[in-house]
């Protein structure tokens, strides 16, 4: 075992970080789409 496995920087889990990397980009996805919705029913 080498020294970096020994001493980690972060001992939170991978799958708490992987969720709320999804969770932010889809939200940042669905607020674009949203905004493009608008903008194309304020132009119809």
């Amino acid at each position: 075992m080498n020294q970096f496995e020994k001493d980690v920087q972060s001992k939170r889990n991978d799958a708490v970080d992987s969720g709320v990397g999804f969770g932010v980009s889809f939200l940042f996805f669905f607020i674009m789409f949203v905004i493009a919705t608008v903008i194309k029913m304020m132009g119809s």
